[in-house]
């Protein structure tokens, strides 16, 4: 086992096998740490560092030296190069959540790889903690819906919620059965902001007592609907009932 690997592209994706076809699992971000568990031609298979996924990734020359200093803390951030003293702006992006580290920099924008800035603006510290977990959730509002995904370009259900503690840098399952296994079951019947709802193979959260945000498959969207008419709609459409309920508050 080869440790202390960070991802330096601006996502890639995890998949099942080592081959482009097989299913995608989840994604990884620029800056996630991972350790390499066996080593292929072309791919990796590798166990990332923040919430133990297992799966493979294209193989490339990934950092090892390398200490995240930094954040990304806007949904997402766009890269630009610099031509003599001019900025130009690319397709590319850094992802919320990202970690970073500075070569330099320049007015308003930092360098965090050879000629790849971002604004100044779009960072801050990694340390930095968010308690409003609405607000970072609801940034998702409207986004894709992506099997496996962790960004506003796509994203699952399991993934909307993750996220959260990602950014504060705490750890918390990649899947949702692996989710609500973990988390503690709530006592108390009332639905209020905060609370965390289980079905099976989904997820979500509550942003108030009657409002609820989830990334929904059917909609291939991230929406807010009403939280009982939610329920209701789910036993309906996939025969599922509730299974868990916790609150973000406990982790």
């Amino acid at each position: 086992m080869k440790n202390n690997f960070f991802f330096n592209s601006s996502i890639g994706n995890i998949n099942s096998e080592p081959t482009n076809n097989s299913e995608t699992l989840s994604q990884i971000l620029y800056g996630e740490k991972f350790k390499i568990l066996n080593n292929g031609k072309n791919w990796v298979k590798i166990k990332t560092n923040y919430d133990n996924y297992i799966g493979y990734i294209k193989k490339g020359n990934f950092n090892q030296n390398f200490k995240p200093t930094l954040k990304i803390k806007k949904i997402k951030s766009r890269i630009f190069i610099r031509k003599k003293n001019r900025f130009l702006s690319t397709k590319n992006y850094l992802y919320f959540a990202s970690g970073i580290s500075v070569l330099n920099e320049y007015e308003k924008l930092i360098e965090f790889e050879k000629n790849r800035w971002i604004k100044k603006s779009d960072i801050i510290k990694i340390n930095h903690f968010e308690k409003n977990y609405v607000r970072i959730i609801k940034l998702f509002k409207s986004s894709k819906y992506l099997w496996g995904g962790k960004t506003s370009d796509g994203i699952d259900c399991s993934a909307l919620v993750q996220i959260y503690f990602y950014y504060n840098r705490i750890f918390f399952p990649r899947d949702t059965k692996d989710q609500i296994k973990y988390c503690k079951r709530k006592k108390v019947k009332n639905l209020r902001k905060g609370d965390i709802i289980f079905w099976k193979g989904h997820v979500g959260l509550c942003l108030s007592k009657s409002k609820f945000i989830h990334a929904y498959g059917p909609k291939k969207k991230v929406m807010v609907m009403p939280t009982v008419q939610t329920i209701e709609l789910i036993h309906k459409t996939a025969n599922l009932k509730v299974k868990k309920v916790s609150t973000i508050d406990n982790y």
